[in-house]
């Protein structure tokens, strides 16, 4: 029996097991939609994961008012950067100076990228109190990605992972090419259940699970979720996922039926990954809280200010960005003509 455990969120999780066939017959008389959360949490990532892949270097002025509005937006948890060597992404070579000098916001956690036990030094040298670490599924995507296998990565994690806890500093994970990999083709979802379970052992608080390339649809998006379910609680993971095929949105209403309450998503979508060809296409934040509140379930942002975080990002990186509510802007009613 595999334990989930966080030092932090009390006693340990037994494995549970599912009736798949009492579930699927209690789910097909249950209303639509009817499980689907109150209140979900949205994981920001445009600051890291949209601008690292950026051509054109950003001012770390401009990397402050985008994370400003964000903010002011009601976002409450943004990574802001990562800690790898300039060498490999220039862009967020002024990682130490935007950490330290960003003002504290009440409430709101800012956490950043950490590749290794020097990149945990960083972080804890500026004062953060959350970062994640990230590794792929597909052993061809993560030597593609960090140039190790994966048994080689949890190993690195474990030099990482329980330093940072010691020093209570919360530590989140990145699963990529959860529905598939760009060199290998599908991933066995199973795998991917025992690489999460083991970056819980080691001390992770929750795993974020990446379509890396855009490629999942809603029923395999259904599987993944529901294996996931039956090894541990929904706030034990999130959705991260690209809209590549703009299937990203569909994607979400399933996790949201079945329970899931957090997602990532990169305002305007903005972002994509430099190692899995044709992956562009961060869901956009501002379709996912349109979504969400069109369906009443709150996420404690605004959506007039987070378009306005949108169009502060589009002039940060100085070219038109994809997001479409970013684009086509909130829904109004338009007044009918008045006759005197």
């Amino acid at each position: 029996m595999t334990l989930l455990r966080s030092d932090a969120e009390g006693p340990p999780m037994a494995e549970g097991t599912a009736d798949h066939g009492s579930a699927d017959r209690a789910a097909a008389s249950a209303p639509l939609f009817a499980r689907v959360a109150d209140e979900v949490s949205i994981y920001e990532v445009s600051p890291r994961d949209g601008l690292q892949n950026e051509a054109a270097m950003i001012s770390i002025d401009g990397k402050r008012r985008l994370i400003a509005a964000l903010v002011a937006a009601g976002l409450r948890r943004i990574e802001i950067t990562s800690f790898v060597s300039p060498k490999w992404v220039p862009q967020l070579a002024d990682a130490e100076e935007l950490a330290r000098t960003l003002p504290a916001e009440q409430g709101v956690t800012f956490s950043a990228l950490c590749p290794n036990a020097r990149g945990l030094e960083r972080a804890l040298a500026v004062g953060l109190r959350e970062i994640a670490v990230f590794l792929s599924a597909s052993e061809a995507h993560n030597r593609a990605n960090i140039n190790k296998s994966i048994d080689d990565t949890l190993s690195v994690f474990s030099e990482i992972v329980p330093p940072a806890r010691e020093a209570g500093v919360a530590v989140r994970a990145y699963v990529s090419t959860v529905w598939g990999c760009p060199y290998e083709g599908d991933v066995d979802p199973a795998r991917v259940v025992r690489i999460a379970e083991r970056l819980i052992d080691l001390g992770c608080y929750q795993i974020s699970l990446g379509d890396t390339i855009g490629v999942g649809t809603p029923r395999q998006t259904h599987d993944i979720v529901r294996r996931f379910l039956d090894a541990m609680p929904p706030e034990r993971f999130a959705l991260h996922l690209h809209d590549t095929r703009g299937t990203a949105l569909a994607n979400i209403l399933v996790g949201l039926e079945l329970g899931v309450r957090d997602f990532d998503a990169s305002v305007a979508g903005v972002g994509g990954c430099p190692y899995a060809p044709g992956a562009a296409g961060n869901m956009a934040t501002e379709d996912l809280v349109f979504m969400l509140h069109g369906m009443g379930v709150r996420t404690g942002v605004d959506l007039d200010k987070l378009i306005e975080a949108g169009n502060v990002a589009e002039q940060v990186i100085g070219r038109p960005l994809p997001g479409k509510v970013h684009r086509a802007g909130p829904f109004r009613l338009r007044r009918q003509p008045t006759r005197d």
